[in-house]
């Protein structure tokens, strides 16, 4: 159900209170602590993406105290029960390398156009490649033609008749290659699905092209019943990295959805977000999974010190930020003195080097400061850090050399010698001896216990976890903690949780959500199945918060002022309703699980009951009087006529208190 027509538009504005960012922290009669009825479902809100079915009633019986140590070690948390929801995402667990050579990039495929690369001989992957060689044929043909049609467009005065003829002909050649795709696939749509990958093995060429344009829904059939690997294969034939980004998207959003280490994903998102990549810069398709798996999962409740090195270490952090082309200007590899004559002189620059002698071909890119600014400003010290600009040249100095092999083709991390910057750095004041790799670690640890560092990181957790502007009073005493625990995450999250501040009254629903936290806390207060999750992927996208598709290094911002405008609590309420009422594909919710089977189907029991289940009762009346006003109106009900069965209807109740402002706040 989607709400377009003014009126309609206009009858939510009850409801979306909260456009404003004063309205949305409306503020709440004072009391010296929250009261203990509130203090299970706050603490679910902030550590964890939103309360699932039963969790109110569980954490009460086992005690707060109690389930935030679970939290805080899910090394002890059974997630079986999640492993299971993602035993057929295959590249979770692969190497970016592995990932690669299974789903080609264009940069490999040319390198078997060339002949320096085989075709691999496992079945899938030589389907996944031989659809990829098409496609790069395909290209090819089509560049010909744009260069035949712009120069018979030079030739002569009516070219623009015959290319319009030439453009209705393709139209049909393609129209006639889709249909035929759609017959081949039905074909082996009815074969054994251990037959399939073979017997597209058998197709020529063009039939195998041909294949290449079916519908999604005709894609589907072909698929059904295959092997995980087969599946795998058929949907990488079209596009073998959106497999990669797909699975990758998918698996963060059911992890928030049904992981029982719940702190343990809201961590990782924090620290991704913190240290953000972008999914769509060229190799880092192939490197983010890598990333979040092996860089920020195992150190989210570790040692700070130990979570930046992984990340500066991360060829998916030097590819993003560019430090894997950094090359020192008095380099051996930048001036172009062979590797022979490198080692002797190794301690000192190449002060009688001539970079006007080197030929084009050996001389290198230059200092990127990219990746030193960042880590700087964003990851350590903060804006107002006391750094200064030539201290981020120091340090990009420092960090030369660092790179990787093979990025294309998912390659880890090297250090170039070559490319490093000799002699002596100072960064921050602090003198930095010549010691190739070994110069940025000891800038990293140097940057990890800085007392600004300390402020900074603090800054930003007590941020996502208390308020848009933390008291500074927590900052202070959490910065104490890092300091004295050596940057122990977990110590300084423990002293942000037995503070007064996080249990004040005033922080409760005070935050208002972002889309991510949003739709991953529908999904958990309605218990809802989700069986495909690239529809709510696309959801995030609409919203304006891709999964990993942050471009800016500043990563999602968490205050409300950024997700708070008409626009995106309209799309936020149109999610709502389309979930509540079943209409969304991939999820179903199961009104029965809120409400159960006998519920009553007066307007006010049903609002009541959902309201307890959604809201543990925290609805205004302000509210109540909304929903009820909108649950009756024909604009809002016009798909839900009073034949169809109790849960629809029902569920667009739910939809609505979903909406509501309460809901959109944690």
């Amino acid at each position: 159900m989607v709400l377009r027509s003014r009126s309609a538009t206009a009858m939510l504005a009850g409801i979306l209170v909260f456009a404003s960012i004063s309205v949305a922290l409306a503020a709440k009669k004072k009391k010296p602590e929250l009261e203990d009825s509130r203090r299970v479902v706050h603490a679910l809100n902030r550590l964890t993406f939103g309360p699932g079915s039963g969790d109110v009633e569980r954490v009460r019986s086992i005690g707060i105290d109690k389930w935030i140590d679970e939290q805080l070690h899910p090394e002890k948390i059974d997630d079986a029960a999640l492993q299971a929801r993602l035993a057929n995402f295959r590249t979770l667990n692969m190497s970016s390398r592995e990932m690669a050579e299974r789903f080609p990039p264009n940069q490999l495929i040319k390198q078997v156009v060339d002949g320096k690369l085989a075709i691999p001989r496992d079945p899938d992957d030589r389907l996944v490649y031989l659809a990829a060689l098409d496609r790069y044929d395909q290209k090819l043909v089509n560049k010909e033609k744009k260069i035949e049609a712009k120069d018979a467009k030079a030739s002569t005065e009516q070219a623009s008749a015959p290319d319009n003829e030439v453009s209705d002909v393709e139209r049909q050649r393609r129209r006639e290659a889709r249909q035929h795709g759609e017959q081949i696939a039905t074909q082996i749509a009815s074969l054994p699905p251990e037959q399939r990958i073979a017997a597209m093995l058998r197709l020529s060429d063009d039939d195998r092209r041909d294949l290449l344009r079916i519908n999604d829904s005709t894609r589907a059939g072909l698929i059904d019943g295959m092997k995980t690997a087969d599946q795998e294969a058929v949907l990488a034939m079209r596009n073998p990295t959106a497999v990669v980004s797909d699975e990758l998207t998918q698996a963060k959003l059911l992890r928030a959805f049904y992981s029982q280490r719940q702190l343990e994903e809201v961590m990782t998102d924090f620290w991704f977000n913190h240290f953000n990549i972008y999914l769509d810069k060229g190799a880092d398709h192939y490197f983010v999974t890598e990333y979040e798996r092996d860089v920020i999962r195992p150190h989210v409740f570790g040692k700070f010190k130990d979570l930046l090195k992984a990340t500066a270490h991360s060829p998916a952090m030097m590819f993003y930020l560019d430090n894997a082309e950094s090359v020192g200007p008095n380099s051996a590899a930048a001036l172009g003195i062979p590797e022979s004559l490198q080692r002797p002189m190794r301690r000192g620059p190449f002060a009688n080097a001539n970079p006007q002698t080197q030929s084009k071909k050996n001389q290198q890119k230059g200092l990127n400061e990219n990746y030193a600014r960042e880590l700087m400003e964003l990851h350590t010290l903060g804006v107002n850090g006391g750094y200064t600009q030539k201290d981020v040249t120091e340090v990009a100095k420092v960090f030369t050399g660092w790179t990787i092999e093979g990025p294309r083709q998912g390659g880890g991390f090297r250090f170039a010698e070559r490319r490093h910057e000799p002699g002596a750095k100072y960064v921050l004041g602090e003198k930095i001896k010549e010691d190739g790799e070994k110069e940025g670690e000891q800038v990293l640890e140097m940057l990890a216990r800085d007392p600004h560092t300390a402020k900074f990181v603090c800054t930003k957790i007590a941020m996502r976890f208390v308020s848009d502007a933390p008291p500074q009073s927590l900052i202070d005493r959490m910065a104490d903690t890092w300091e004295k625990k050596d940057g122990d995450i977990r110590e300084v999250l423990r002293t942000m949780l037995k503070s007064q501040e996080f249990w004040s009254p005033e922080s409760y629903r005070a935050k208002v959500k972002t889309p991510l936290e949003f739709v991953a806390s529908a999904v958990r207060a309605t218990g809802a199945d989700v069986t495909d999750a690239k529809p709510l992927v696309a959801t995030l996208i609409q919203m304006g918060m891709p999964l990993y598709g942050m471009q800016p290094p500043t990563g999602y911002s968490m205050k409300a002022e950024t997700w708070v405008n008409s626009a995106a609590l309209l799309s936020r309420m149109n999610f709502a309703l389309s979930l509540g009422s079943g209409r969304f594909n991939g999820t179903q919710v199961a009104p029965e699980l809120l409400l159960g089977k006998e519920a009553p189907m007066d307007p006010l029991s049903i609002e009541t009951t959902l309201e307890s289940d959604l809201l543990a009762g925290d609805v205004s009346e302000q509210t109540r009087t909304v929903i009820q006003k909108q649950f009756n109106d024909p604009q809002v009900l016009a798909r839900v006529s009073d034949a169809v069965k109790r849960a629809q209807r029902e569920g667009v109740m739910e939809g609505l208190i979903l909406g509501s402002p309460e809901f959109q706040r944690r």
